[in-house]
């Protein structure tokens, strides 16, 4: 199965089995479907949680209920709610998550946000 051949396919997140990641502060917990070249979470981050790592990977990542911070290496902080988005390759910036009050995110990542995806 390549990536792009992908059926039709339904998720019933309250069907998928969960995770437990710690943070360097509070936890993440995640429900994570696994495609080929393609991986789609329903995360939630805890009160208090902040990563505990620089994610150089590419991501999109929509906040579906709460707000976090997602503060890049260089400094910069962006403040994201319910319904905001944010996209990045992979190797473009290093980047960590943090929330006060709690956080649901859908999170798509994959092969196709290499840089090299798109080049033949």
């Amino acid at each position: 199965m390549k990536p792009s051949d992908i059926p039709f396919t339904t998720i019933n997140w309250n069907e998928v089995g969960e995770t437990e990641h710690a943070g360097e502060a509070g936890t993440a917990t995640w429900k994570t479907i696994q495609f080929p070249g393609l991986r789609v979470r329903l995360v939630r981050y805890s009160k208090g949680y902040r990563a505990d790592h620089w994610c150089r990977l590419g991501h999109i990542v929509h906040c579906l209920d709460g707000e976090f911070m997602s503060e890049l290496r260089d400094g910069r902080r962006f403040r994201l709610t319910k319904g905001m988005t944010y996209i990045v390759s992979d190797e473009m910036s290093e980047h960590r998550s943090s929330t006060e009050g709690g956080v649901e995110l859908l999170i798509i990542d994959g092969d196709f946000l290499s840089p090299n995806a798109l080049r033949p």
